[in-house]
């Protein structure tokens, strides 16, 4: 033991890989549905083997945070500005007022407690759930030109105020959310994401305007005397199959293949190959008196993909998916799957629900009707391994230069600070990339890398720096701290549903999504589809996810400048 303590003492960098790999092992376990999560875990690990007394010096600790930071902003960029600039007005409206009262109601518990600064951004990160504006609390405090014993002082209390609320800050939010307030209000969750769905074009069964995915079907089968398709276009055909989409791939006339257009005319002995959904196919498809299935290897033998497109284009932006689909690129194609924005939240396939640019839509069928439509979407989302290093660095370099700038403003010094300019940086060519997706790719595990492991870096080494100090803080500020931390997490979610429901009237299935999205807590979002048993909520949460996640790491600066 003494030899691992020298070790680590020596080599302090080994220590921050032994918190990670604890801390992920940890928090990747799971009790009854509850996980403390890896940051939680990254940081009760680091501060039990920051007991050892290491010392960590060097930018390690900023180097990650700006990466993950950066992430971030890359990750809900086009969602931010989308929600900023138009259609999702109303939800970013919404989010800048929750994140406000997400800010009061901590300061209000630090003022009525007493708590020291770092005790105030512990509080604030752990109850809000949002370990980012560690970061920018820990800047603002290091820029107060206090005394190192009492800058640390106060970055240990940090540690101990987010470790002892984050607790509830996540567990107690997704009950509020998912089980205790829909029933204060009134909402039966299920029943309100299925009036949602089949208002906006989706059954439970198959979606109304038939481009929901289903199980795709390839045959061959000849008409028949007394046929419905007899002197029909093929345009005219497909167009007969209520709440479905049956689509003519290919047509053999007199032994000879032919073009399947839509203004060609079916006669009686052709072969058609009919591809669409099952249900549609058994359905309209086994009256052998119209249609005898036959073997036609060449006819059906059609390569058949599914390929995720990246939406690009400003003609699509905005458009929903019943518009969409009756675009002649629309034909053959089915939507299998649509997410968005950083966390990858699935949005489901409705027909009014509207494309933006950036989201990532799986497309299905035959591969010339795929590779058409993806042209008219985007472009293909590129699945390559290699990252724009040049990119990622020179976005955080020009980002953390602005940051760094300080202006006086009667002569207190206001700055974004090196982190909050990489947040910025990271929002603006994010969006970029949405307009140009040759610029800056990043593939996806990369910016899980940079998101998570530059995040619990970060944790690792707080909570180490902490560790001594951590024990004598808990007992210090002890339970009072927790009960605070539950005022500080309840009051802005419960006002906050009351704001989205009776002033922005959001659709009670959207409402629980609009306020997890507000306050970033992922876990709720997971609880409340569960009780829906739907991904509708998932629709209010992108816009408010990208405005919460970025007011309230700034509000990590904000609350320093305020208290201070």
């Amino acid at each position: 033991m003494e030899w691992i303590t020298t070790t680590l003492r020596t080599y302090p960098e080994l220590a921050v890989f032994l918190s990670l790999a604890v801390g992920y092992w940890v928090g990747g376990k799971t009790f009854k549905g509850f996980s403390l999560g890896a940051v939680t875990s990254t940081l009760l690990v680091g501060i039990i083997v920051g007991q050892l007394g290491i010392t960590i010096t060097g930018p390690m600790k900023s180097f990650f945070f700006l990466i993950f930071l950066f992430a971030v902003g890359y990750g809900i960029g086009p969602q931010f500005v989308r929600g900023i600039a138009k259609d999702g007005l109303p939800q970013a409206g919404f989010a800048v007022i929750q994140c406000i009262f997400c800010l009061v109601f901590p300061i209000i518990a630090v003022k009525a407690a007493g708590y020291d600064l770092g005790s105030a951004a512990g509080l604030f990160s752990g109850s809000q759930t949002i370990s980012a504006a560690m970061g920018l609390s820990t800047d603002a405090i290091n820029r107060l030109g206090l005394p190192v014993e009492q800058s640390g002082r106060l970055l240990s209390n940090m540690s101990v105020a987010y470790a002892v609320t984050y607790i509830f800050g996540t567990i107690g939010s997704a009950i509020l959310l998912a089980q205790i307030l829909p029933r204060l209000m009134g909402i039966n969750l299920e029943e309100a994401c299925r009036d949602y769905e089949q208002h906006y074009g989706m059954s439970t069964e198959s979606s109304t305007t038939g481009i929901a995915w289903h199980e795709y079907e390839l045959r061959a089968y000849k008409l028949g005397n007394g046929n419905c398709a007899l002197n029909k276009s093929i345009g005219e055909f497909e167009r007969q199959f209520p709440g479905h989409k049956v689509f003519v791939e290919g047509l053999r006339r007199n032994g000879a293949l032919m073009e399947a257009s839509s203004s060609v005319v079916l006669q009686l002995g052709d072969i058609i190959a009919i591809g669409g959904d099952h249900a549609a196919v058994v359905t309209y498809f086994d009256d052998k008196s119209c249609y005898e299935e036959v073997t036609d290897k060449e006819l059906i033998n059609q390569p058949v993909t599914g390929q995720d497109v990246y939406v690009t284009n400003k003609q699509v932006n905005g458009k929903t998916l019943e518009q969409l689909a009756e675009l002649a690129d629309a034909h053959g194609v089915f939507i299998r799957r649509i997410k968005r924005g950083l966390a990858g939240t699935e949005i489901p396939v409705m027909g009014k629900v509207t494309l933006h640019r950036g989201d990532v839509v799986t497309l299905f069928g035959l591969d010339k009707d795929v590779k058409r439509a993806a042209k008219e979407l985007g472009v293909l989302d590129v699945h390559s391994t290699t990252a724009d290093v040049a990119f990622i660095a020179g976005a955080i370099v020009i980002g953390a230069l602005i940051g760094a700038a300080v202006i006086k403003v009667g002569g207190v010094p206001i700055t974004l600070s090196t982190a909050g300019g990489a947040l910025i940086a990271g929002l603006i060519f994010g969006w970029l990339r949405s307009i140009h997706p040759t610029l800056g790719y990043i593939p996806e595990p990369t910016v899980w890398f940079m998101n998570s492991v530059g995040l619990n870096v970060f944790i690792a080494v707080i909570g180490i720096t902490a560790g001594p100090d951590f024990v004598a803080g808990l007992k210090e500020l002890g339970i009072s701290l927790f009960l605070w931390g539950i005022f500080a997490t309840t009051l802005p979610l419960v006002l906050g549903a009351l704001l989205g429901k009776y002033v922005f009237r959001f659709h009670p299935a959207l409402l629980f999504g609009c306020c997890a999205g507000a306050r970033t807590t992922t876990a709720a979002l997971g609880m409340i589809n569960e009780q829906a048993k739907s991904t509708v909520p998932g629709l209010g949460y992108t816009v408010t996810y990208a405005v919460g996640n970025t007011l309230l790491t700034m509000w990590g600066l904000a609350l320093i400048l305020i208290l201070s």
